[in-house]
């Protein structure tokens, strides 16, 4: 009888590796059509709203007022995870998403057919775009608790590769994206917007559907396992993971006061068309691209709170050599913000896959959810400040030392950026045992990487890998 018990038990456990291993393949196809969507859709919001009249007062809203509400939202989405599964949860939310891409299209008729001035077509839009956010942030701590239980081990290794392929996809529907936009120019811009934002509803459909195939692992919530958003508040000065999402947030919120802008820059101050913009755009996706899996590995071996502390400082010189481009003649100004944005794009695929690795590292599967929620919900605060903020200032008109108010944003957000990396990243420890790696080490390293190696490493990333 006992035989036959273990025979069970190996087979169901056989058989649920089998389920898991297609789950990790099924979830890089899935990320791969939520990348179109966001490719052809999310990317290209900020051109849309310029057309429809929008101020930077306007875009700084589309930044911080979805973050703001979606990260909020997050809240309640662990109590909810208690009454239905996590993959009815994202299925659903995943759905609405697909479903409010028709309504952005709305929003459009509304200005370009039946003429609603440019004051009202913008509002609009950020309580269409809101919404859409918010249900994709809703989703994220029952996503995050999904591929926990899915990844059990080397989640900087997967995730690196499921992040350099869905990055491609992304890179490729921006490039695609800017072409239709380029063309529908020069006759009637609405439809070059009206067939990308069908393109993301239709991959946003797709990925929903991507979603219901997967396999969700049972989980039984340990009694306790629960504490209150403001809980974890009071528990931030004591704890590590409290301190790293607070070095997280205030991050979220330097880069806020420029991110959003850089774009409007491109398009109204420097006169870019859509095609320069998306080159410049695409320089860093496609770096980061190249870099990601780089970066997986070193965290692997030296801790994700290394990659976090090196490039906490390296982030802080994107938005100076944004203010740079002032001395740059205009005939080279594509070509240096495209370098400009390459070295953008290497250092934030390591902050975003470390910090990200650092999360599912450090918080227990029962708890998972309620950690990314209140993790969000902090950077939501963040990035409502920061936008609100660096929206109000380049709304203004004024020059100070002959920097322009968007350029003045750029240069507080570069500034701001290394102070919160001098104050905060020392506090924040690595929560597993990993090889040393300082001065000494990355001198030695640095020493014996020939470009040869350099460049079959990146040579591997470029190749197509299978998975499953």
């Amino acid at each position: 009888m006992g035989a036959s018990r273990t025979f069970a038990s190996k087979a169901q456990e056989k058989q649920e590796r089998k389920l898991i291993e297609k789950t990790k393949s099924l979830s890089i196809k899935e990320g791969s059509a939520y990348s179109v969507s966001e490719g052809f859709g999310m990317r290209y919001i900020t051109p849309f709203a310029l057309k429809l009249g929008a101020t930077n007062a306007h875009i700084g809203l589309l930044t911080s007022l979805p973050s703001l509400l979606g990260n909020f939202s997050q809240l309640f989405t662990p109590k909810l995870m208690e009454k239905t599964s996590r993959k009815k949860l994202v299925v659903f939310c995943a759905t609405i998403q697909a479903i409010m891409w028709l309504l952005v299209i709305a929003v459009g008729a509304l200005y370009f057919v039946f003429g609603i001035n440019s004051t009202i077509t913008p509002a609009f839009l950020v309580v269409v775009y809101t919404i859409l956010v918010l249900f994709g942030a809703f989703l994220a701590p029952a996503w995050n608790s999904w591929m926990k239980d899915i990844v059990t081990k080397d989640s900087g290794k997967y995730f690196g590769n499921r992040n350099r392929i869905v990055g491609f996809v992304a890179l490729v529907s921006m490039l695609a994206g800017s072409f239709i936009l380029d063309y529908f120019a020069k006759t009637k811009i609405f439809i070059g917007f009206v067939v990308l934002f069908s393109i993301a509803f239709i991959a946003r459909a797709i990925s929903a559907f991507l979603l219901s195939r997967k396999y969700e692992p049972k989980i039984t919530y340990e009694k306790g396992y629960y504490f209150s958003f403001w809980q974890f508040v009071r528990y931030i000065p004591k704890s590590n993971f409290g301190k790293f999402t607070v070095l997280v947030a205030l991050v979220q919120l330097v880069t806020a006061i420029a991110s959003p802008f850089f774009a409007v820059y491109m398009l109204k101050d420097l006169g870019f068309n859509y095609l320069q913009w998306i080159i410049v755009t695409i320089a860093s996706s496609l770096a980061s691209l190249l870099f990601m899996p780089l970066w997986g590995k070193f965290a692997d071996h030296y801790g994700n709170m290394k990659v976090i502390k090196i490039t906490s400082f390296l982030v802080a010189f994107v938005p100076l050599l944004w203010v740079v481009s002032i001395f740059i003649a205009k005939n080279s100004l594509v070509g240096y913000l495209v370098i400009v944005e390459a070295f953008s794009g290497m250092v934030w695929a390591g902050f975003n896959l470390a910090s990200s690795n650092f999360i599912y590292d450090a918080v227990t599967r029962q708890r998972m959810a309620l950690c990314v929620a209140y993790s969000n919900l902090l950077n939501g605060i963040g990035v409502f400040i920061g936008a609100t903020f660096g929206g109000f200032i380049s709304s203004m008109s004024f020059r100070i030392a002959g920097l322009s108010s968007i350029l003045l944003i750029f240069l507080i957000s570069g500034i701001a950026r290394l102070v919160v990396a001098i104050i905060m990243t020392p506090k924040v420890k690595e929560v597993r045992e990993v090889k040393k790696f300082g001065i000494k080490e990355a001198k030695e390293r640095l020493s014996t990487l020939t470009p040869d190696e350099l460049w079959r490493h990146l040579e591997i990333n470029l190749r197509p890998r299978t998975t499953g």
